[in-house]
């Protein structure tokens, strides 16, 4: 109790924390301050702090889980806010390097779990995106089902009309011409496939891992009147230049994230092989603001096995060895934090459907892991980046004045 205290009185200073214990006896840290939360949360049990004490992330996520730490004012997200608030990555805290034991630690927990063989991906895939359609049609949006951030042009916009906004910035990006061949890599339900089916004279090919995925982007293609420019396969982007297969823009969109640091190189060189010589193509990921690091055991464990948030510098390296030339890079700094709000927003509005489905041990892991992800996109050091690439320097124009002019007409269609 008195190593937990001494945390959260060094980690809690501005917004409050309360504290109750299975004893009756409370406590109360930091000052009541505007713009953060005040949280009252209660201890069922001795067991639950000594979880935090043993790994606070992934004990405090199995604490919240198994209802041994409750919240008894604010929710889960103000929670973790206040204490992420309290110690931003990117402005006040203290800048050091890591200790040569950490940063062995670090990079072999990183290169074991993210040697993603093709044999362990789909299950990797699998655990996250095969648990049932429903789920996600709980608090995506509405009209592409996009599962990655959205892009927020605007105040005051709506989830349905960012993820839109999104579609057109990243298609404006891939300066497509009439005739193309598209490939999607990791396509989700479909949306950006069939967006860019419906507005330009293209083919498009969509793969993902994801048995659920796959079969309802079928149906959605079918449905907007695309299934005659659109196709889906159930494929291993390593499998597929060894078929031959050539395509004028490629676009990835919150596929690399589950790619894991060891298949980096085999991601690029199979884009590479994959792309024309004249091609484009649009990577958009999560990304570290800083230089590489590790997945948590809680991510590892119950979210995203096999998954691995890059930085920019290991992807850019990663490409630069087979010619790839990163010719735009765009940092979404917040873009993401809008996005999760709304998600957990629309998990909360449907608790009930949502414990109908799974059940309370899974929602309350799944509100953990947006509240958390939140709270990494608006104090600490992830954020999303956009990489366009070409491999000729003279592809493209020479200015990015026919990016914005061409989402401006998407956006106005």
């Amino acid at each position: 109790m008195a190593i937990l205290d001494k945390f959260l009185e060094s980690g809690v200073r501005h917004g409050t924390l309360e504290v109750s214990r299975p004893d009756g006896s409370k406590t109360r840290f930091g000052t009541p301050t505007e713009g953060y939360p005040n949280v009252r949360v209660r201890f069922t049990d001795k067991a639950g702090e000594r979880r935090i004490l043993t790994d606070p992330r992934i004990g405090a996520a199995e604490a919240y889980m198994d209802g041994q730490l409750v919240l008894e004012e604010g929710d889960i997200m103000e929670l973790v806010q206040l204490l992420r608030q309290n110690a931003p990555w990117d402005r006040g805290g203290e800048v050091k390097e890591k200790t040569p034991l950490k940063l062995a630690t670090d990079k072999a927990v990183t290169l074991i779990d993210g040697i993603n063989r093709a044999t362990s991906a789909k299950k990797n895939i699998a655990h996250h995106y095969d648990i049932g359609n429903e789920l996600y049609k709980l608090f995506l949006d509405l009209e592409h089902m996009q599962y990655s951030c959205a892009y927020w042009p605007e105040d005051g916009m709506t989830l349905e009309q960012a993820q839109t906004a999104k579609l057109a910035h990243i298609a404006a990006k891939l300066a497509i011409e009439p005739g193309q061949r598209v490939l999607d890599i990791g396509c989700g339900w479909g949306g950006m496939a069939i967006y860019l089916a419906k507005h330009y004279d293209v083919k498009v090919h969509g793969i993902t891992l994801s048995e659920e995925q796959i079969e309802l982007a079928k149906i959605r293609a079918e449905e907007a009147g695309v299934s005659d420019k659109v196709t889906f396969e159930l494929v291993d982007y390593r499998a597929m230049p060894k078929r031959g297969d050539k395509f004028d823009r490629i676009v990835s969109v919150g596929m690399f994230e589950h790619v894991g640091q060891a298949q980096f190189k085999q991601f690029f060189k199979s884009t590479a092989e994959l792309l024309t010589d004249e091609g484009v193509m649009l990577l958009h990921t999560i990304g570290r603001m800083g230089g590489p690091g590790t997945t948590d055991a809680f991510t590892r464990k119950y979210i995203f096995p096999g998954g691995y948030i890059p930085a920019l510098s290991e992807t850019v390296a990663a490409s630069e060895k087979f010619r790839l030339i990163a010719s735009d890079v765009e940092n979404l700094r917040l873009h993401y934090a809008f996005t999760l709000r709304e998600w957990y927003k629309r998990c909360v509005a449907n608790k009930d459907a949502i414990i109908a489905l799974m059940d309370e041990r899974f929602y309350r892991m799944w509100i953990f892991y947006l509240a958390g992800a939140t709270a990494a996109f608006e104090s600490g050091s992830m954020c999303n980046y956009q990489i366009q690439y070409t491999r000729l320097r003279r592809t493209l124009p020479l200015t990015r004045d026919y990016m914005g002019a061409a989402e401006s007409a998407l956006r106005r269609r």
